[in-house]
Formats: C-alpha cells, structure tokens, sequence
C-alpha cells in the first residue's frame, strides 16, 4: 500500500497543519478533491474506500508527490466494525483523529429522466439504499472515530450534503430525503457532543461540475442553473472542497450544528 506516514506535528503550515483527518469515499469525485485540499493545508489524510483500492492509492500518490502525508484504508462505511477497524489503524499510523468527513454515498447518476424522480415509480428499496449509504455510513464513522475525539476533548465532524434538499429542481427523491436526514442527524450530533469539544457541521454542494454523479448531466443544464445563480458560473469541485476546509479548521471552533450551502447562492437557505 502507497503511503506517507508521521507525526501530524511534522505535517508542514496550512489551515490544518498537525490535524488528522479521515475522508470516508475519497478515492474519487469530491472525496478525492476534499482529501487533495485537506493535505495541502496540512492535514494528514486518511483516504477511506471500498472498491477501489487502485483509485484511493493514485490519490494518496498525488498527495505524497506534493509533499503531503496519506495512507490509503479499505472499509464499507455501512459496517461498523470497518470503520471500527479504520479508525485504530488510523490511530496506529498518525497517534490520533482530529477530523472526520463524512462524504460516502450509495453510488448515484444525477439524470432528471430517471424514474427516481417521480413518486409513482420510485420504490423503498431506492429509499433505503440512500439511507444506507448516507445515514448509516455516518452513524458508523462517528461512533468508531468518537472515542478518540472524546480522549483529546476535541474534534470536527463534517456531513457532506446537498442543496437539493433547500430547493429540489429535480425530485431526486431518495438521494434529497437521505441527504435532509444528515441535516437532523448533524444537529443531534451538535448538541449532544458540543460539551465534549467536538463541532458537527454540514456542507452542502450543488450541481458540482463536474463529477461521476453528474456525468450525465448536460452543458445545458450546467449552463441553466449557471445562470440561475447570483455569480453566473456553475460551481466547481474544487471550489466545494476549499469551503470544506473552514469546518476542519481552528477558525470555525465557535461554529456547531450549522448547514453552509456551497452554490454559488443558488439556494440561500
């Protein structure tokens, strides 16, 4: 396994220098982008995947290459005990866990003629996948990264979300309902944890272009909702990523169990 290991003290300058962060679905799309910006601004990165091993160790390459230190895990986010397991090899490797990112998802096309999009032909099963995926993925990475929080008295959570659930151009039904329980599930966490010293935060991204999800979706669309957006540019990967790192770090430690919609003010909830 690719891999650059030491102490998180020994990790450079940046706005997350000496943090440990695991990124749960960070061999592609914007876990990848969200693993790349969170080492660059000095985090050790914990590249979580489930397929594709190939994938997490390219990312973990290009970290290395750029002077970065990242370890590449396997683990299915709706197993506990994988995440148990993920979260002490993280231990073993870097002595702690500062921040977790809850990114992993079901797999899931953006494509407005899917049936998905109507009530009268979606089924639960397409529910429970999402639910799966989103909800149980991050009930799983908490309570396996909460003890090691809960030693330092210290730690930030990050759900990654989505602003279809402000306004739902396209009734992605499953995949909108999963993503507005991550609203109530990062609330609970907020009150509950906030006297143990960990923040819990929500993220959440528009039509981001352009990832595996929204390869479908065509130039004209991106362009529809482009200029549907107060900045008339569609939001990119990167960009999402890099408002990602203000919840990671020390700037935001008086901030708790907030939504931050990352759209180019597309939706203004």
């Amino acid at each position: 396994m690719s891999n650059s290991t030491a102490t998180p003290a020994d990790n450079g300058n940046g706005q997350l220098a000496g943090k440990v962060a695991i990124i749960t679905g960070a061999s592609r799309g914007v876990g990848a982008e969200l693993a790349r910006v969170y080492a660059r601004e000095g985090a050790c990165v914990v590249v979580n995947y489930f397929q594709s091993r190939e994938k997490a160790e390219q990312v973990v390459n290009q970290i290395v290459n750029n002077g970065g230190r990242a370890i590449a895990l396997k683990g299915d986010v709706t197993n506990k005990d994988d995440m148990v397991e993920l979260a002490m090899k993280a231990v073993e490797t870097y002595g702690q866990i500062d921040v977790l990112v809850n990114n992993a998802l079901a797999n899931y096309k953006f494509d407005a003629a899917s049936p998905l999009t109507s009530i009268k032909t979606i089924e639960w099963e397409n529910f429970d996948q999402q639910f799966q995926g989103t909800i149980r993925g991050a009930v799983n990475a908490v309570q396996a990264v909460l003890p090691h929080m809960e030693t330092k008295n210290y730690g930030k959570i990050v759900n990654i979300g989505t602003n279809l659930m402000y306004d739902p151009v396209v009734t992605y039904y499953d995949y909108t309902t999963s993503k507005a329980a991550l609203v109530g599930l990062t609330r609970n966490l907020a009150k509950e944890l906030g006297p143990k010293g960990i923040r819990v935060n929500l993220v959440a991204g528009g039509l981001l272009q352009t990832t595996d999800a929204s390869s479908l979706t065509s130039e004209e669309v991106f362009g529809f909702v482009a200029q549907s957006t107060p900045l008339k540019k569609p939001t990119t990967v990167n960009e999402f990523a890099e408002a990602c790192v203000y919840f990671a770090a020390k700037v935001s430690d008086a901030v708790t169990g907030q939504s931050l919609s990352v759209d180019g003010g597309l939706t203004m909830p």
